[in-house]
């Protein structure tokens, strides 16, 4: 698949949460998103010189003007990627309802088996406990990456894993509120994100991109969960085998 879909989708996911029959499902996930960015960027601004002297491997201070950087991305991302995750945690049945609206504004009609706001409400256990194992695919998986970081060597090449590595884990979390409407477990999800590999990389490249973005990382949780939902709608459903 063309890998412009991924980046093409997000900007429609943009377009989609502007529409006026959505803009009631975008308001909730869109104040508490931008609380918690608030948040990061607090965090990040106030321990980030520390942590970059800290980071920099003894007697690679020539390669700092181009470590500098990508230790910058990758401390960045985990912090933001950590409050990205928390805030799915806490609107994941606003963002199983957002889906389900994107689904209606494409298609013209409801979906099968689609939620009332007091149904999402009852479900928010079952929500939350598939977050929780989301979180634990993430963690089995991070924690060996970011301990290449303090690995002399090793942690030159931790930075480029850990942007694949966001890039697929944020494709996997927007992905999952359409394909959980169908009600496709998590672990399927991964196997039909694998057969659409360049376009799932490349969505979640470009969400880990405006995620970076000050003011737009506020509506990138809404504006995600939208362009995953157009893009598996569109491009991915029904061609997985």
């Amino acid at each position: 698949m063309n890998p412009l879909t991924g980046p093409l989708y997000a900007l429609k996911g943009f377009g989609l949460i502007r529409r006026p029959s959505l803009r009631r499902f975008v308001l909730i996930p869109l104040l508490i998103n931008s609380g918690l960015f608030i948040a990061a960027i607090w965090l990040s601004s106030h321990y980030f010189d520390a942590y970059m002297t800290q980071m920099l491997p003894e007697g690679y201070d020539w390669l700092s003007w181009l470590l500098w950087p990508l230790f910058a991305i990758a401390m960045l991302l985990t912090l933001f990627y950590t409050f990205t995750l928390v805030a799915n945690f806490i609107c994941s049945p606003f963002n199983g309802l957002l889906a389900e609206a994107v689904e209606r504004e494409i298609k013209g009609i409801a979906p099968e088996n689609s939620t009332t706001l007091l149904q999402a409400l009852k479900e928010t256990p079952k929500s939350l406990w598939s977050e929780v194992k989301k979180i634990g695919y993430f963690l089995s998986r991070a924690i060996p990456l970011l301990i290449l970081f303090f690995i002399p060597g090793l942690n030159l090449f931790a930075p480029f894993l850990w942007l694949i590595f966001s890039a697929w884990l944020l494709a996997s979390e927007y992905f999952d509120y359409p394909m959980a409407n169908r009600g496709i477990a998590f672990q399927d999800q991964r196997q039909i994100l694998k057969q659409h590999r360049v376009s799932s990389l490349s969505f979640g490249g470009s969400v880990m991109v405006l995620t970076m973005i000050p003011v737009v990382n506020f509506i990138v949780m809404p504006l995600a969960v939208a362009g995953a939902t157009a893009l598996y709608l569109e491009k991915i459903e029904g061609k997985a085998s």
